[in-house]
């Protein structure tokens, strides 16, 4: 054999494989912590539900005391939007439609919240919700396909009998675990809803850099995206940076997925002004 027939080192290795196993192992870890985060937020939204259920019939609450709830909840927790008097009452719904917790928790509570609202709001009973919830976690059905299964009458097509309900966890490439991992009211419960967006909003733009670059006209050159500066011995982090040719200048784009806030500009001013 000549001498450069030879695998490489790391083909000789083993490294394709481990790779391989790596990037398998590290889906399925986001999927598992998803699914956990997921699971409590269910939990926390079926506690909700029972507890107003509760006091509608002990103390007559009605929807003005929702109200007034959503906008005490939004008082405390002004970071969360989940807690919405729309919400509480699909919460209420909830709790009602899976009165023992035992009976939904295993399948149920590994289904994100648009998946609960759509067997609640297209389907009437709780066996039948519960054989397209199994099925949803099996298959790893997305919202959008679950409700295309449910209008084309899946049950009705593939007999009364429940599924095997082998899988405990959505596959990391299935669309369940899509929807898990990107789900916005997750993001809400642990605080990350817009810094996460902001971030989807600048991985978007460096992917379309070309035609983002085109759009701004000609003689931006991209020098980086998150790029590193010290000032007065703080770290700052700009989410574009561009020099312009012409005008022998920079340019900085910070990403906000929000309205425009006064502080946002003034946060730029603390930047060396030196250079153009």
């Amino acid at each position: 054999m000549k001498g450069d027939d030879k695998p490489s080192p790391l083909e000789a290795e083993g490294y394709l494989t481990v790779l391989a196993e790596l990037r398998d192992r590290i889906g399925s870890a986001q999927v598992r912590a998803a699914v956990a985060v997921n699971t409590e937020l269910v939990r926390l939204y079926w506690q909700v539900g029972e507890t107003l259920n509760r006091k509608v019939q002990e103390a007559g609450w009605g929807a003005k005391v929702l109200e007034r709830l959503a906008r005490d909840l939004k008082l405390s927790f002004p970071e969360l939007s989940g807690f919405s008097p729309r919400n509480l009452r699909y919460m209420r719904q909830f709790a009602a439609a899976w009165p023992e917790p035992e009976i939904w928790q295993e399948a149920l509570a590994k289904l994100s919240w648009y998946h609960h609202l759509t067997l609640l709001e297209k389907l009437e009973t709780a066996e039948t919700r519960l054989w397209y919830a199994k099925a949803t976690l099996e298959h790893g059905w997305s919202r959008n396909v679950l409700v295309h299964q449910i209008v084309f009458r899946a049950l009705e097509r593939q007999g009364a009998a429940q599924t095997n309900f082998t899988r405990t966890l959505p596959a990391p490439q299935s669309d369940l675990a899509h929807n898990l991992l990107k789900d916005p009211y997750s993001f809400d419960f642990l605080n990350q809803g817009q810094a996460a967006h902001e971030r989807d909003l600048e991985r978007g733009l460096i992917n379309h850099m070309r035609q983002f670059l085109l759009e701004l006209g000609v003689g931006f050159a991209f020098l980086g995206n998150q790029y590193r500066l010290e000032v007065g011995g703080e770290e700052f982090f700009l989410d574009l940076l561009f020099y312009h040719v012409k005008l022998r200048c920079y340019v900085v784009l910070e990403l906000k997925v929000t309205a425009f806030r006064p502080e946002y500009a003034g946060k730029l001013s603390i930047l060396p002004r030196g250079g153009g």
